[in-house]
């Protein structure tokens, strides 16, 4: 059976059925609903061709070629639909729940699958959805400070302390400044990136805080949610503020594992704002093995940098904490001591 269903209705059914998304493959990559799997109707390629006839020709000639494309590929469509729905029911969509989705999902229906669902108004309707959901009022606890201060690693025993957490990092695959990316996995697309974050926010409970780390509104490629992002900046800051000698040896603890010549590449990306004598005292100390004072140079301007950051900030909404080590464990603790 065929049914429509809106992109709120498909989050609220209790068990979320299989997920299938026919666009191209490049539509995908650049950002689709999590978990669902591309069955595409047309390559890159054959889509191009599709819309360049759409706008030269007619719509009718541009439907004959899709179909010209399609044809050859009606049983694999079947089979990988099979194995996507195991128990024959399936949800499909496409760019607006238009012309492709429901040509997937009636070829399903005639070969024998039962429930079949497509999502009206398709991915750009998700999309609406997910940056209506950071347009809501959020309850945020932002954690801040100095770099190298062990922020991810507090908010990591947070969360085994029950609080909630969303690690913006981690789902940018990136850890926010010009060493960032070393050791990461690509960045998805900001688009992407917001649909992940959505997936994760919304099994959390948005009557209770969440923490998250102090940003920039944008983790390396990856831009922040706007709606978010201003939520961010007008919600309770807990800087804390640790030595500069102790966070530049967690620094140490953390990169001097990397491949020398990315570590330099790394100091080139802040050149301009480290300044030449830096940057040189910064590779010779490098070249030497010598890292941490490569750390406590290159602090130098992210200390600085930050600073100027929370400067902009309403002083009322920044609590100032100083804490001694970077012993994340003890200074999760002292931070819900003084959150109480």
């Amino acid at each position: 059976m065929l049914h429509k269903i809106s992109i709120e209705e498909y989050y609220k059914k209790p068990l979320l059925i299989p997920l299938v998304d026919v666009r191209s493959p490049g539509e995908f990559q650049q950002g689709h609903i999590v978990g669902a799997v591309n069955i595409p109707l047309f390559s890159d390629e054959e889509r191009a061709a599709v819309g360049t006839v759409y706008k030269k020709k007619t719509k009718e000639k541009a439907v004959e070629l899709g179909y010209e494309y399609v044809t050859p590929k009606l049983h694999w469509f079947l089979d990988e639909s099979i194995k996507v729905a195991k128990e024959g029911a399936i949800a499909v969509y496409c760019w607006r729940g238009g012309m492709r989705s429901r040509s997937f999902a009636e070829h399903l229906h005639r070969n024998g699958f039962e429930e079949i669902y497509v999502i009206e108004g398709g991915y750009k309707a998700f999309r609406n959805y997910v940056l209506g959901f950071f347009e809501q009022e959020l309850k945020l606890d932002i954690l801040g400070g100095y770099t190298g201060s062990g922020k991810t690693f507090i908010l990591d025993e947070l969360k085994l302390m029950g609080e909630q957490v969303v690690d913006l990092e981690g789902l940018a695959h990136h850890k926010g400044s010009a060493f960032g990316s070393l050791g990461e996995t690509a960045q998805p697309s900001s688009q992407h990136f917001e649909n992940e974050l959505f997936e994760y926010w919304r099994y959390l409970d948005i009557q209770r805080p969440v923490w998250l780390e102090d940003e920039s509104s944008r983790i390396g490629y990856v831009q922040i949610p706007k709606a978010l992002f201003a939520q961010m900046r007008s919600s309770q800051l807990y800087f804390i503020d640790i030595p500069k000698e102790e966070r530049a040896k967690l620094l140490v603890t953390e990169y001097a594992c990397f491949d020398p010549n990315h570590l330099a590449n790394s100091i080139n990306g802040i050149a301009k704002r480290l300044g030449g004598q830096n940057v040189k005292a910064a590779l010779n100390s490098l070249e030497a093995k010598d890292y941490f004072q490569v750390a406590m140079i290159t602090l130098q301007y992210y200390d600085k940098a930050y600073l100027k950051g929370v400067g902009k900030r309403d002083p009322e909404m920044v609590q100032l904490i100083p804490l001694h080590t970077v012993n994340h464990v003890e200074n999760a603790k002292q931070l819900l001591e003084i959150k109480k």
